[in-house]
């Protein structure tokens, strides 16, 4: 009855009659991303430690398809780990500034739940060049990292500082780079065009 640009209209429409968070348009629904970057110093000892986690590759392709039943389990899966790990720093955790590891003792910093947000949601289908580890930071200019899930609606953030599912325009971060969509053991920029947007417009 429906074409595929109709489908995802009526799901785009659904969801936000439902409260739910997308971004404005398609074009700003998805990071810009550049080149090839310096992979977090965090990140490269976790690779060392699991090497299989970075050797994950991707087939370029389309963003995965958001129906009703994934963006319930982005949701579950946010709010689980959110609910069940205990904010604790890397320093008090291990001594070190930046450990990344997945929060096996039920504790963890902003790096662990993401990385465990990553792995359920890859146990629940998701490919992994969906679901990409990124960089920012926050308006107090300290760092953080987050979660990003890539869909065919757009690009939401998975963040252990709001419970809320937001597509990524709607947090109020600086994204500076993550993993590629293609090769998780690669990190990219990512070019922030919403200060430059709302520069031209003033």
């Amino acid at each position: 009855m429906f074409g595929t640009r109709g489908k995802l209209l009526l799901l785009a429409m659904a969801m936000q009659a439902a409260g739910w968070a997308t971004a404005a348009n398609a074009d700003a629904s998805f990071m810009h991303t550049g080149g090839r970057t310096t992979q977090p110093v965090g990140h490269y000892q976790f690779c060392q430690q699991l090497p299989a986690e970075c050797r994950q590759r991707t087939p370029k392709q389309g963003p995965v398809e958001l129906s009703r039943n994934l963006w319930a389990t982005i949701v579950a899966v946010n709010n689980a780990v959110n609910t069940e790990v205990q904010p604790r720093t890397d320093m008090e955790m291990w001594g070190k500034e930046e450990v990344w590891s997945y929060p096996t003792s039920g504790f963890g910093d902003c790096e662990d739940y993401a990385l465990e947000k990553r792995r359920r949601l890859m146990q629940a289908g998701v490919p992994a060049g969906d679901l990409l580890m990124t960089v920012a930071r926050q308006p107090n200019g300290d760092g953080h990292a987050v979660l990003t899930v890539r869909t065919s609606l757009g690009e939401f953030i998975l963040d252990n500082l709001e419970g809320r599912v937001l597509a990524w325009t709607d947090t109020d971060y600086t994204y500076l780079k993550r993993q590629s969509t293609q090769n998780s053991g690669v990190w990219v920029t990512i070019n922030d065009g919403r200060a430059d947007a709302v520069a031209s417009v003033q």
